[in-house]
């Protein structure tokens, strides 16, 4: 804090939670990546952003997005920001690629860059910067599927995977260690869906070509400190160690 000084901390509503401000899911990620690498553990919830009340109303942080991206993807740019209250203020065309400009409150940039890339295959060039505070643009859609859950403790086994792939899709893979509550993969569906990615395959005297078929298992998602800040939900927290990223629900009722 105190060679950071846009770095601001307080107190939470418990002795062991911390409010920390900072300029933006990088700058914070920063000080995350910082503590790891010096052997903390802990847990960080959805990043919010700070609101303030301007003559007695509700405003919140907005930013001029800028995106180029080639013409044939521009439809698919726009849709992604005007689903999340963004306004577009000027378009333009030099070299087969559009030059777009938006309007968009900060809420509306955490997790849309991910979305643009793969919306672009990769070919969106992607800036924004802070530029005044509007009034509040009412509910920011948030991620449209559910979560699939470690049903219990022990270790991801291939045979459980290759059952549960019709699922959705995992951020795990054989050998790894879940628990109790642990954010596995993402549902193919809005709801969560509970699973048992330990359950191993019972043993039995008779032997088939059929059904000892070689497992065929999708590869893991696997994401970045920035993109896990990103994708989780207010149900959620992203637990840190210095050897690994979970993702768990804070509260979970089997």
């Amino acid at each position: 804090i105190e060679k950071d000084l846009a770095l601001k901390v307080e107190q939470g509503i418990s002795p062991e939670k911390f409010l920390v401000f900072g300029r933006g899911i990088l700058h914070l990620s920063i000080l995350i990546e910082t503590m790891r690498r010096e052997g903390y553990e802990f847990q960080i919830g959805q990043p919010q952003v700070v609101l303030k009340e301007i003559d007695g109303q509700k405003h919140e942080p907005a930013e001029t997005l800028w995106v180029d991206v080639p013409e044939n993807y521009a439809g698919k740019i726009i849709d992604l920001v005007t689903q999340r209250n963004g306004n577009l203020l000027h378009m333009s065309i030099k070299e087969n690629r559009q030059n777009i400009e938006f309007l968009i409150p900060s809420r509306g940039l955490i997790g849309l860059r991910t979305q643009m890339l793969n919306a672009s295959a990769g070919e969106a060039i992607i800036n924004h910067r802070f530029k005044e505070f509007i009034p509040f643009s009412g509910e920011m859609p948030e991620r449209n599927n559910g979560a699939l859950i470690a049903l219990d403790n022990g270790q991801v086994l291939a045979y459980s995977l290759d059952k549960l792939q019709d699922r959705g899709k995992f951020f795990v893979e054989p050998g790894d260690e879940v628990y109790l509550g642990m954010v596995v993969g993402e549902h193919n569906r809005e709801s969560n869906l509970s699973v048992n990615v330990t359950k191993a395959k019972k043993m039995t005297n008779v032997r088939a070509a059929s059904t000892d078929d070689k497992t065929k298992i999708a590869p893991p998602i696997k994401f970045s400190l920035e993109e896990s800040l990103e994708y989780i939900r207010k149900d959620e927290y992203l637990e840190v160690t210095p050897n690994i990223y979970r993702m768990r629900k804070i509260l979970f009722k089997n």
